[in-house]
């Protein structure tokens, strides 16, 4: 094996958030192409074999534009930050019917000092997250031993962002996993170092902590009603 990213890559993400401009950017695009773009691409369609072991329903589409690799273009035009790129590499393994419905999905984000693997979905809509809502409650003791096994498997599913403060309504505020019912995004997530996503192995450890992640992965699928 050889391995997809290097320690080019990181640098090239800090310079470029120290000269976030489009003159630098174009000045430095053969930077961008050689490692970033270009590894991303041959990672994505190495993961393609991986992924569809884990799962059929998802998939790894090696394109620079419409497929698994976000772009490096950020949407700027309802924010008030201007800046036109993103400093971080994101690869997004989506459901096949993501393109209809909320689906969950795999994520690898890789920027200076973070490096992180995600898996779930990540402030769906209210009737989506109401059926996942629905499918804990109705499964409770399935749902902890879900909990228990990433927990063992170094997975984390501390999803604090927009958690609401209270439980609610339809649901009982005394329920075993009331702060989950909390939670508007389901999702576990585990960290790696630069050097771990610089080494030869690194997309094996990737694709072993999507198959840790699969038995969350499955329950948000049944639970949204798409296939896993």
């Amino acid at each position: 094996m050889t391995a997809h990213f290097g320690p080019e890559l990181y640098a090239f993400l800090s310079d470029l958030a120290e000269n976030n401009d489009r003159a630098w950017f174009e000045a430095n695009k053969q930077r961008y192409d050689r490692h970033l773009k270009e590894p991303a691409l041959r990672f994505i369609r190495d993961f393609e074999a991986p992924l569809k072991a884990i799962s059929p329903h998802f998939e790894a589409v090696a394109r620079a534009s419409g497929g698994s690799l976000f772009r490096i273009f950020r949407d700027t035009r309802f924010s008030a930050d201007k800046r036109p790129y993103k400093t971080n590499t994101g690869l997004h393994f989506r459901h096949v019917a993501a393109r209809d419905a909320h689906a969950p999905g795999f994520y690898l984000h890789l920027a200076p000092g973070e490096v992180f693997g995600g898996f779930g979905l990540w402030m769906p809509d209210a009737a989506v997250l109401a059926r996942i809502r629905d499918a804990i409650v109705g499964q409770p003791d399935r749902w902890a031993a879900l909990k228990r096994d990433l927990d063992a498997a170094g997975l984390s599913c501390a999803m604090e962002e927009g958690m609401l403060k209270r439980v609610p309504a339809g649901y009982p505020r005394d329920h075993v996993h009331a702060e989950d019912l909390k939670r508007k995004s389901h999702a576990a997530s585990i960290r790696f170092t630069e050097v771990e996503s610089c080494a030869p192995d690194f997309l094996s450890r990737y694709a072993e902590a999507c198959r840790r992640a699969a038995p969350l992965m499955r329950f948000l699928c049944e639970a949204v009603g798409v296939p896993f």
